[in-house]
């Protein structure tokens, strides 16, 4: 879900999303964070660009966040400087945490700020061994790999069992 407010914007909810921005710019306070900065043209779509690390990129503890108005400002960890940057457009992407910051003062240029994203670890199994069976009121799926010497025990109650029952038949 994506919450956003742009400067000189007619949206009824801009006041409101303005502040949903600030409270979790707020919460940022104390966190590690990575800061990357891209440039964009006017038809750039964000989600588009390349996000891989980059060599300016930048991961700090951020510190004293808040939004006064429509500027942005922190600290870094262990610095007395107060940074800002005043905004035309904020857009907080709740799901992914990651706010996009569209500088006033720098039209081709945005700003993400996010939070360390969790990678997950990915276990291929090819065609193995399945055994299911009902414990109560839960189901239990063992996939076994004889090759690769792993089992993976998958726990479900009947509600997600029904949602993966659905997901394979519709395929």
């Amino acid at each position: 879900m994506k919450v956003t407010w742009q400067q000189n914007s007619d949206n009824l909810d801009n006041a409101d999303n303005l502040a949903a921005i600030a409270q979790w710019w707020n919460n940022l306070n104390g966190q590690e964070i990575s800061w990357q900065q891209r440039l964009i043209s006017s038809t750039d779509n964000v989600e588009e660009l390349n996000w891989e690390t980059q060599k300016f990129d930048e991961k700090f503890p951020i510190q004293f966040t808040q939004l006064r108005g429509i500027t942005v400002y922190w600290q870094k960890n262990n610095t007395q400087d107060e940074r800002n940057i005043t905004a035309r457009k904020l857009e907080l992407d709740k799901y992914k945490q990651k706010l996009y910051i569209y500088p006033q003062s720098q039209e081709t240029v945005v700003i993400c700020v996010s939070l360390p994203q969790v990678v997950y670890q990915t276990i291929e199994l090819n065609n193995p061994q399945i055994i299911g069976k009902a414990i109560g009121d839960n189901y239990l799926l063992l996939l076994r790999d004889a090759e690769q010497k792993l089992d993976m025990k998958v726990s479900f109650n009947s509600e997600k069992l029904a949602e993966l029952l659905a997901i394979l038949n519709k395929n």
